[in-house]
Order: structure tokens, then C-alpha cells, then sequence
């Protein structure tokens, strides 16, 4: 049996559907599976890890499934891809539940502050996030091939993270202040948006993830 080619993190807490063929749209021809077996995880050659919801379920649905380890073990060994709460919950601590995260970077999941979400015209912003913004790349990075900078990208989100270390941030993204919308660092790359809903330009990173040779 052929390996695994793209294994999609099931933890109950994310719309994996949408992922999935999102990814079979770009790249027809690979081996998909959105599986909770850590087996098959550990097995795969590309992780994608997606997410939504509230960050406390999302960490006690991936305990209840015993897939802590197999997901901070892809972060260390293969091509992983964090989405939204993906991206969230590879850090050490957030804000929404106060609860810890799995710890693979250092730094905060913060909820955007009420005393600064207003427009330059003093308008109020709405909490969550919802909609497209333009995607700010302060890194170069195969991922972002083909993707033109500011770029506009689908969000879904109140909290957004914190990186410890700046030189993890690989795009920003403004609302109103700038803040991480992408990080990257050896074999992983993660994101606050959704490119599985942010029509081409998402579609080309996700074609870029599984062409990706970290």
C-alpha cells in the first residue's frame, strides 16, 4: 500500500469537509485522508492540522482522542500546515478559557483589545473578524508562491496569536493594528486564515503545501 500522502487532523472540531476538498481540488491525484488515527498521522508525509471553535474544547477533544503527541511529533518531522485554531493552538497559552496550548512556540493567543478595535475614522470594528483581509508577507517562503503580496485571504477569528519570537511571524494582516496571520518556521507553516475558503488565492497555498520539500 502507498503511503499516505496527506493525512487531515479529525479531532472533532473543524470543518474538515471543506479541507478535504479543498486539497482534492488542487491536487486530485494524491492520497487524502481526514483521519484520528494516530497511526495513519504518524505514518503520512504532510499534516494538516485545522480547527474552529472555542480553544478549550479544541484542546480537550484532541486529548480525548489521544492525539496531543502525534500532532507536536509532525511539527517536528514533516510538512505540517496549521489552520485557525491550528495555528492557535501550537502555542503556549490563550486568553479564550485560560488554558495552556501545546507548547511547540513561544507565546500568547490574546483577544483583540475593545479599547483599540476602531477604524481610522473612529468607527467600531466588529469582534470576531469576519471576512476578507489583505495578507501582508514579511517573509519570502515557498508557500506564498505564486501568491502576490497583500493578497486578500478569508478570516474567521477573536483571538489572534503572539508570537514570542517576531522572526516566526511570516505575514500580517491589519484589524486594525497589525497582527500574526501567518507563522513559519523549518516544516511548519501555519495560518489564522482559512485558505480553504479564500477562493484562489488559497486554493494556490494549499497547492503550494503539497508540492512544499521543507
Amino acid at each position: 500500500m502507498s503511503r499516505l500522502q496527506v493525512a487531515i487532523v479529525d479531532y472533532g472540531m473543524g470543518n474538515l469537509r471543506s479541507v478535504a476538498n479543498a486539497f482534492k481540488a488542487v491536487a486530485p491525484s494524491i492520497s487524502i485522508a481526514v483521519t484520528s488515527d494516530p497511526t495513519q498521522i504518524a505514518q503520512a508525509e504532510r499534516v494538516v492540522f485545522p480547527g474552529q471553535g472555542a480553544m478549550p474544547d479544541c484542546i480537550r477533544e484532541l486529548d480525548a482522542r489521544d492525539l496531543r503527541q502525534a500532532v507536536i511529533a509532525a511539527t517536528q518531522e514533516k510538512p505540517f500546515l496549521g489552520i485557525c485554531i491550528g495555528l492557535q493552538m501550537l502555542f503556549e497559552h490563550s486568553e479564550e478559557g485560560d488554558v495552556p496550548g501545546l507548547g511547540v512556540y513561544r507565546g500568547e493567543v490574546k483577544r483583540f483589545p475593545a479599547d483599540k478595535m476602531h477604524d481610522a475614522q473612529g468607527a467600531k470594528l466588529k469582534v470576531p473578524h469576519m471576512g476578507w483581509s489583505q495578507v501582508h508577507q514579511t517573509q519570502a517562503h515557498a508557500l506564498w508562491a505564486e501568491i502576490p503580496d497583500q493578497s486578500r485571504f478569508y478570516y474567521v477569528h477573536s483571538y489572534y496569536v503572539a508570537p514570542a519570537e517576531p522572526t516566526l511571524t511570516a505575514a500580517t494582516t491589519a484589524y486594525p493594528f497589525d497582527y500574526t496571520g501567518a507563522i513559519a518556521r523549518d516544516n511548519v507553516f501555519a495560518v489564522q486564515f482559512h485558505p480553504e475558503k479564500s477562493a484562489n488565492a488559497g486554493l494556490q497555498l494549499l497547492r503550494n503545501f503539497v508540492h512544499w520539500k521543507p
